[in-house]
């Protein structure tokens, strides 16, 4: 009886899906992503993970324990010194499966089975949604309430100046006519006495031709 035995069997017997988990493991240490089926790809992520978290500590005993399950020299230097350097931060979770559609021959499900942390599109997308999170504090609106016066303030002393230089130009050209205006006044008070005083002197001359005859 198979009581509380939850794992995929995957079809096969005891030793060939291990042989198939331990090379599928070297595979994915090596070039960081595999294409597989669903099920296996879920099998190995169980398979793979705890060996990851071993790496973190560098110690002979767990580099003889992770050699007893991938059976692979290179991808247990790879993952002792590359890998675990790079998933140093990150509690869990190393890998992740992405669903590619289904097989033409037999319709199975299909996947990409990746390291997280060196997958650096998503990353950067990952990156700018935080960034995208963290702008709306509440510092910046402060910031703007206390901006929008300032603003205000500027806007008056440039109307006012604006009307007291309309004003200087409205009173120069209604101050301009009226000094004007006694000048014409002037001469039109001098032409009269002007032709009168011409009227005098032709008067006595006219006088003086008069008393000659």
């Amino acid at each position: 009886m198979r009581h509380g035995k939850k794992f995929n069997h995957l079809s096969r017997k005891a030793p060939h899906r291990k042989a198939m988990l331990a090379n599928m493991a070297c595979s994915l240490i090596e070039h960081k992503r595999v294409s597989t089926t669903v099920a296996k790809g879920k099998a190995l992520q169980k398979y793979i993970e705890p060996l990851i978290t071993k790496s973190k500590t560098d110690t002979t005993h767990n580099r003889r324990v992770v050699f007893s399950y991938l059976k692979n020299k290179h991808a247990v230097t790879e993952l002792f010194r590359e890998i675990s350097t790079k998933v140093a931060d990150r509690p869990g979770g190393y890998t992740r499966v992405l669903k590619t559609g289904f097989r033409i021959g037999d319709n199975a499900q299909m996947c990409f089975i990746e390291l997280v942390d060196y997958n650096e599109n998503m990353l950067k997308d990952t990156k700018k949604k935080s960034s995208r999170k963290r702008r709306g504090g509440g510092a910046k609106k402060t910031e703007t309430k206390t901006a929008a016066p300032v603003a205000e303030e500027t806007v008056e002393v440039t109307e006012a100046d604006t009307k007291a230089e309309v004003v200087e130009e409205v009173a120069e050209k209604v101050e301009e006519p009226k000094a004007e205006e006694p000048k014409a006044e002037a001469k039109k008070e001098e032409a009269p006495e002007a032709k009168t005083e011409e009227k005098e002197e032709k008067n006595a001359d006219d006088k003086e031709d008069k008393k000659e005859e």
